[in-house]
């Protein structure tokens, strides 16, 4: 999966708990009717891949959902998603690959002329 838009936001890395587990934030603003902005987490060693992108810049990023079941202290279960980061790269322009080729103006093209003069016109129009 991948998520494509503008980067809004980019964390500083983080590290969690007492083992050392790092995490980067970055939140990407899609660019459709409703833009959405979307929090995508690098963890470990792909932190990072984050270190040569600025905010504004428009990118893609491949992405695995990942998602965990908590109990709480109540007893409550209660489940958690996260959208994680694996690669980034900026994103490239892509060029309309099923329409033609825009035409040149009218004014680029001669105007036509008969090949054979004696020939008459033998269209019913």
């Amino acid at each position: 999966m991948e998520v494509t838009g503008k980067i809004k936001m980019i964390d500083q890395t983080k590290e969690v708990g007492s083992a050392g587990f790092k995490k980067r934030d970055v939140v990407v603003t899609t660019d459709e009717q409703y833009p959405q902005s979307i929090l995508v987490q690098f963890v470990q060693d792909k932190c990072d891949l984050l270190n040569n992108f600025q905010v504004g810049e428009a990118v893609k990023i491949d992405i695995n959902l990942r998602g965990r079941e908590w109990i709480n202290p109540q007893g409550e279960t209660v489940y958690f998603n996260t959208i994680q980061g694996w690669r980034i790269a900026k994103a490239q322009a892509e060029a309309p690959s099923s329409q033609a080729p825009p035409m040149p103006a009218a004014a680029a093209f001669p105007p036509a002329t008969s090949l054979n003069e004696d020939e008459p016109d033998d269209l019913p129009f």
